[in-house]
């Protein structure tokens, strides 16, 4: 019992009467905050009315006690962010619900990297880039907007468009990423996606979102397409029927990241730009463990944006927002939204 006073301690408290007025009075206390790797305490108390047959405790609608009331749970379990805590209480003909949660931060602070600058290519400057990859030597590239949103394939070194196609006026194009020579291709709030050949850029098929409501970033690892929806989630998707399968909340030490945007998988961590910070514009990646969601970076890219101003006006919405990576030569090249150039860089930790 000495343990889980220990653990109670700076507990949050939820209180519920029955719908059987003053009968039945229960009480769920959880572990307010915590990080990754900490045992947080879930408890249980029954403050009034008969003995009750039963109590179910649940994280995130996972079951996680047997007949305990009181019990700690390892955060390394679920991850970073904030965890939903239910307790199912059964009594004679009667069930109630009680809901608290569980906050779960990274525990320690992202590394933070700047860069340099190894080459700069043209870009088009007519591009609302969404998303970017790289493949074969070349560069594959969709952009948004309603009416403007196009599928392109690039030459890098002359930002030259080879190939282009035109997604259907009534969507806006998101983020996208190649799976065995096929395109997987985001809209934004329509809850839809669409898959191309990769050779003729002809449509094959198409797939609905079952658990996001909108579609942002699109990338791939050797096993799932990976898919932000511009919250703090990340989604991991079937390749086979791009169904939904999980998702990650990605957090640093002290806060969730929200508005994740286009991805990258980078030697086997996610690359994400993020967009804007308090209305500010920000050009900044986060690199995210994949398995964790914990941020474990933070490049720090607004100098490049600087440069674009000095050759071109842009606007508010014209950030930082494409990341393609090389894998074969290590290359790492970024643009963004109507920015006229690309850059190829390099990570130096600070």
């Amino acid at each position: 019992m000495r343990f889980y006073k220990l653990l109670t301690l700076g507990l949050t408290t939820l209180l519920v009467t029955s719908c059987s007025e003053t009968n039945y009075k229960f009480k769920l206390d959880t572990t307010k905050k915590t990080t990754l790797g900490e045992k947080a305490a879930i408890k249980f108390e029954q403050l009034k009315g008969n003995q009750i047959d039963s109590v179910h405790l649940y994280v995130n609608n996972k079951r996680v006690n047997t007949n305990e009331t009181s019990i700690a749970i390892n955060t390394a379990d679920f991850g970073v962010g904030k965890h939903a805590v239910t307790a199912l209480a059964f009594y004679p003909n009667k069930s109630k619900k009680l809901n608290n949660s569980i906050e779960v931060l990274a525990k320690e602070a992202p590394a933070v990297y700047t860069y340099k600058i190894v080459n700069t290519y043209p870009h088009d400057k007519d591009a609302y880039t969404q998303g970017l990859e790289y493949k074969d030597g070349f560069l594959y590239e969709t952009t948004g907007r309603r009416g403007q949103s196009t599928l392109r394939k690039v030459d890098i070194k002359t930002g030259e468009v080879l190939q282009k196609t035109d997604l259907n006026k009534k969507y806006f194009g998101e983020g996208m990423t190649i799976f065995n020579n096929k395109v997987y291709w985001l809209t934004w709030q329509a809850r839809k996606g669409f898959v191309y050949d990769l050779e003729n850029f002809k449509q094959t098929g198409s797939f609905n979102y079952n658990n996001s409501n909108e579609g942002w970033g699109l990338t791939h690892s050797d096993t799932e397409l990976i898919k932000s929806d511009g919250t703090n989630k990340i989604w991991f998707l079937n390749p086979e029927n791009q169904q939904e399968k999980r998702s990650i909340q990605v957090y640093t030490h002290d806060r969730a990241l929200d508005k994740l945007n286009e991805i990258e998988y980078v030697n086997g961590k996610v690359y994400s730009n993020y967009w804007k910070t308090n209305g500010n514009i920000k050009s900044t990646i986060a690199i995210i463990n994949p398995e964790t969601g914990v941020v474990e970076g933070l490049i720090g890219l607004d100098g490049l944006r600087d440069i674009v101003l000095k050759d071109q006006n842009l606007e508010q919405d014209d950030v930082l927002n494409g990341i393609a990576y090389d894998a074969d030569n290590n290359r790492l090249f970024v643009t963004g939204k109507h920015w006229g150039k690309l850059f190829e860089i390099e990570l130096i930790r600070k």
